[in-house]
């Protein structure tokens, strides 16, 4: 007989999310092994969709519940919530095989009321969840979610296909270029949909240039749609478009705001956003996603089904028409076209970002030894960060001088691309040029690390990372270690095994399927992680 197993959850949205893991341990160890969750109903859309949940049992108390239970013929009972309701529902089910995870409750009251640290507080409640299958020999699987974990979620609209959607997406470059795949899957899903995207003059033509956009409507925070008025009169302009659809990633409550004044009749957006209750769908929100993956979640409101295909971590191609100019412009520079060329970019906007300036430099020098060229790019904020580098490795310095559709062009021409966290790294990534991307203040886990299976991160593994979602201009500690412990030699280490996975071309092969993200990229669960709300 196989075994039925209960699962416990009856907490947040965030922490139905998090079980995943622990769902596809289970699947993994015993493949024919029928799962049923226990969990508030209006979180049980969470899980909708799910492989490896059989059954969505909604708790509406504990006496339904346990009646319920009795008559499942569960074998084993996995408790993830472990609080009082969960003891006397576990305590009562009859069910012969049962493990609990530790909530390390005490050591949480104690760390947030007198600042006293714990041990237990050094692991991510995904590890607590896997270390609860222990008892049962099921060894612990990836501890990530993905796309295919879960359903919609959320309440329910109206399910017949959207005619004229729009997308709200006004947040940084990297932002913007991790949205992309979600205008490309709504076109596939809704060929016959007009698709418009409403995003900052900085990031417009990044849209404009998308074949998969039919409009690019511009957000002027600075200057008509600034102030207190400016978000009402951007709605007056959006209400005259007719959308019956707002699809918003970026989780500000302006954004919500603008969906909801103007009288777009559907609005899906994330669990996580400041506006959230002027949605009329929320998506779960997680950081142990991608955020191109979670960015595709709020389809999930459309086609609960939705899987990933092998080319999604491809979605930005090289701008052919100015791919001539950008030759012409290396030929003057003495780069040759059968030279092989390494781009990398330096800067940041926020200067705990930036690896320190001597080490790339010293990386640069080397690639020079190798037979490689080297091209410095940057914006006109980078120009003496770049111009020293220059000086001490004698690459070519191009800062300054591309812009976003010149830096697609050159894309096409390089072997390997090396970068701090920035949106120039989602840029390679989405071109498929191997990346290797230097991360400080912010980790993985926050989910923007180059998407595909051929790029890598360095980091240093410190407790106070991250310090910030987008880092800050000085280290919090005084330290600045989570750049200083990385050091040239390691970058270099990890330079030479990805070019030796290069075909020996100056186009690199782009990277196939979704796949690992190498073995220096890794996911391993961020320090002091609590319970997600």
């Amino acid at each position: 007989m196989s075994n039925k197993i209960l699962v416990l959850r009856l907490s947040s949205l965030g922490d139905v999310i998090l079980t995943a893991p622990a769902l596809r341990s289970l699947k993994a160890h015993w493949p024919d092994c029928r799962i049923s969750v226990l969990v508030k109903p209006q979180f049980a859309g969470a899980l909708e969709g799910n492989p490896n949940v059989e059954e969505i049992i909604p708790f509406r108390g504990l006496s339904q519940a346990l009646s319920r239970i009795r008559a499942g013929g569960f074998t084993h009972l996995l408790d993830l919530h472990s609080n009082l309701r969960s003891f006397l529902i576990r305590s009562l089910s009859g069910i012969p095989k049962i493990s609990v995870y530790r909530k390390h409750a005490l050591s949480r009251r104690l760390f947030v009321a007198f600042g006293l640290r714990s041990p237990a507080l050094e692991k991510h409640t995904v590890e607590r969840y896997l270390e609860a299958l222990a008892p049962w020999g099921a060894p612990a699987r990836q501890a990530s979610v993905s796309l295919e974990d879960y359903g919609a979620g959320g309440r329910k609209g109206p399910q017949e296909g959207p005619s004229r959607i729009l997308i709200i997406q006004s947040a940084f470059l990297g932002d913007s270029l991790l949205t992309l795949p979600l205008a490309r899957q709504i076109k596939q899903l809704l060929p016959a949909c007009r698709l418009s995207v409403l995003t900052k003059e900085a990031t417009a033509s990044l849209f404009r240039d998308s074949h998969w956009v039919d409009s690019v409507l511009v957000d002027d925070k600075d200057g008509e749609h600034g102030g207190l008025l400016g978000p009402w009169r951007l709605a007056a302009g959006l209400r005259g478009q007719g959308f019956d659809l707002a699809l918003i990633p970026h989780r500000s409550l302006r954004s919500a705001l603008l969906a909801w004044l103007a009288k777009i009749p559907r609005r899906v957006g994330f669990s996580a956003s400041a506006g959230r209750l002027l949605l009329t769908q929320e998506v779960p929100f997680t950081w142990l996603m991608h955020d191109l993956e979670r960015n595709l979640s709020l389809l999930k409101a459309l086609q609960p089904s939705l899987r990933l295909g092998p080319e999604e971590s491809l979605y930005v191609g090289p701008d052919q028409g100015l791919s001539l100019e950008v030759s012409e412009r290396l030929r003057e520079s003495g780069v040759g076209p059968e030279e092989l060329l390494v781009g990398v970019h330096p800067g940041s906007a926020w200067a705990t970002k930036r690896w320190l300036p001597g080490r790339f430099a010293e990386v640069c020098r080397r690639l020079a030894l190798k037979g490689f060229r080297v091209v410095l790019i940057g914006g006109r904020e980078d120009l003496r960060l770049c111009a020293e580098i220059a000086r001490e490795s004698r690459a070519l310095d191009w800062s300054g001088r591309t812009g976003l559709r010149e830096l697609r062009a050159l894309m096409g021409r390089l072997s390997l691309f090396i970068t701090n966290d920035s949106g120039p790294m989602h840029l390679a990534a989405a071109c498929g040029v191997p990346t290797l991307a230097i991360f400080g203040p912010t980790t993985r886990e926050l989910g923007f690390f180059p998407y595909g299976p051929s790029h890598r991160v360095l980091e240093a593994d410190l407790p106070c990372r991250p310090c910030g979602l987008h880092g800050a201009r000085a280290c919090p500690r005084g330290h600045f270690l989570c750049m200083r412990l990385i050091t040239a030699e390691q970058a270099w280490k990890t330079v030479e095994e990805m070019l030796s996975n290069c075909s020996g071309s100056s186009t690199p092969p782009p990277p196939v399927g979704r796949g690992d993200i190498g073995p220096l990229n890794s996911y391993s669960p961020p320090r002091g992680g609590g319970e997600s709300r």
